[in-house]
Formats: C-alpha cells, structure tokens, sequence
C-alpha cells in the first residue's frame, strides 16, 4: 500500500491479495501485508500553515484513510515507513499512532507491532442507538429554529450527494452526506450534538464505507435525506424525526449482510474474525 501524505490528499494503497468476492467491499488486504511506502513526501517537521504539528498531520492522514478503508482491517503499520513517507521522525508517528489506539483503530502490541484494528461487531448498534437519539433531538429542534437561508444551504447539500451519487464519487458523498447532518445540528442551535455524535461513530463509519458501493444506495441515501428536509421545511418535527429514524434504521438492518460479506473485516466480543477462506483465527490483543 502506498500513502501520499501531503495534506488533504488522499493516500494510495497497493494490496496484495485483493478478493473482489464480495459485493460491498472495498479492494482487501490479507493480515500478513505489510504497509509498504512509496512516493515518500517531506512534511514540516514542527507545523503546517494552518498550525497543525507534524504529529497531528499524520494522525489526520492516517485517520482518514483507516475510516475510509482505504488502509483495510488487519494491515500491518510500521513505524519506520510511515516515518519516511511523512519526512518526520518516528517521535510524531508514535505519537499519531497512539491517538488512533486511544479510539480503537488501531492495535498496538508490545514486540509484535501495530495493526489497523477490526471492526467491533457488538459495538455498532449500540453506537447507532445514541446517533439516532442524538439526532432526533437536533432534527426536531431544527425543525422548530432553521432559517430561510439555513434550509437553502441544506438543499445545497443535497444536490451534492445527488451528483456525487451519479459520478459514483463515494469520498464526496460521504463527505456531504457528514456535512448535512452537522448542518441539522448548527441549525437546531446545539453544533455539540455533532461532536458527540463524531464521538461514537467511529467505527460505524468504517462499515459505512462498506455499503456506499451497494447498487442505488447513495441514490436511496439521498432521498432519505431530502424526507428529513422536506418534514423540517413544513415545520413538522415529529415527521422528520420518523425520516431520520427510518434513514438511520436502514443503516443499522444493513449490519448482518455486511458482515457476511466482509467478514475479515469485522471482529466478534470474544476476538475472534474470520479470514478470507473461512478459516477463524483469534485477536492476539484478545
């Protein structure tokens, strides 16, 4: 795998062993692949322009490229590599490597080295549980509060998706599906909802990355959105309560197929996932 580190550029990773069995995944990574750097790219060892330290600046990078599977669940993480390719020390990758342990993205063993963590299975509905009743609460306030200008700049968000859907644009979708939610909550008055929601839903981002590939789903996505809006729009809190439930319920049906279809993907309570081949193997952190 490759990752171009400049900043606000997306890394490009080369796996070994890719699988295109299954229907919602993203090109996969057998466990024994190790990160391998290329086309290494120097950064400013003390602080970008906008202020950030070369410590923060990989764990950004690295955070991004984990959520969006493009570093898949059970690719190794070295050190060394990842330090060359950023032009930094080891210190400021350490570093960015234990903010990611600290969320659970990555596992960090003692003489065995770092690996990008799998996804908690039993942790995911409970995380969409609180999203929704966050959201719930934002959507409903909006509802009562959005100005003209605020339900303008939501459509806008729409139409995004609406033609990121179409040019099949998955990170641009993604990235204005994220920026209609947070736009509901600065329009309900309490911009911390989404913070919190970011919170939680780490790793439920990471399986949503699994099902933009699915036939219509961005399309489906879209229209589920604009069924919240329209509800807010006529002032109807408890309709667009009821949409939101919906859009998000349908990601949390989503989980089992998901699973099935990328099950190297995913991690159960007792640490145990399943290789491509269907062979178990046991978490050596479990």
């Amino acid at each position: 795998m490759a990752i171009d580190a400049m900043p606000g550029r997306k890394g490009q990773l080369a796996a070994m062993g890719r699988s295109q069995s299954a229907p919602h995944a993203k090109p996969r990574q057998r466990e024994a692949d190790v990160l391998a750097i290329t086309r290494p790219r120097q950064m400013r060892a003390n602080a970008s322009p906008g202020g950030a330290t070369a410590s923060a600046q990989v764990y950004q990078q690295l955070r991004a490229e984990i959520i969006a599977l493009d570093i898949p669940p059970g690719a190794a993480l070295s050190e060394n590599d990842l330090a060359s390719a950023f032009g930094v020390s080891r210190t400021p990758v350490r570093e960015a490597l234990l903010r990611l342990a600290d969320e659970g993205l990555v596992e960090i063993v003692p003489k065995s080295g770092t690996t990008v963590s799998r996804i908690p299975y039993a942790q995911l509905s409970e995380a969409i549980v609180i999203r929704k009743a966050l959201e719930e609460v934002a959507v409903r306030e909006a509802s009562l509060r959005a100005t003209k200008s605020q339900f303008t700049g939501l459509w806008a968000l729409i139409e995004r998706q609406r033609e990121a859907a179409k040019a099949d644009d998955r990170d641009a979708f993604h990235a204005a599906d994220e920026a209609f939610h947070a736009a509901i909550a600065q329009a309900a008055g309490y911009p911390g909802i989404w913070r919190l929601v970011n919170q939680v839903k780490v790793q439920v981002d990471r399986m949503r990355h699994l099902t933009l590939p699915e036939g219509g789903r961005m399309l489906r996505v879209t229209k589920e959105h604009a069924a919240v809006l329209t509800a807010m729009e006529k002032r109807d809190g408890d309709k667009a309560i009821a949409a939101m439930r919906g859009h998000l319920d349908g990601l949390e049906n989503s989980l089992p197929e998901i699973r099935r279809s990328n099950p190297d993907y995913f991690i159960d309570e007792a640490g145990v996932y399943v290789l491509p081949g269907g062979v178990g193997r046991k978490n050596r952190s479990a």
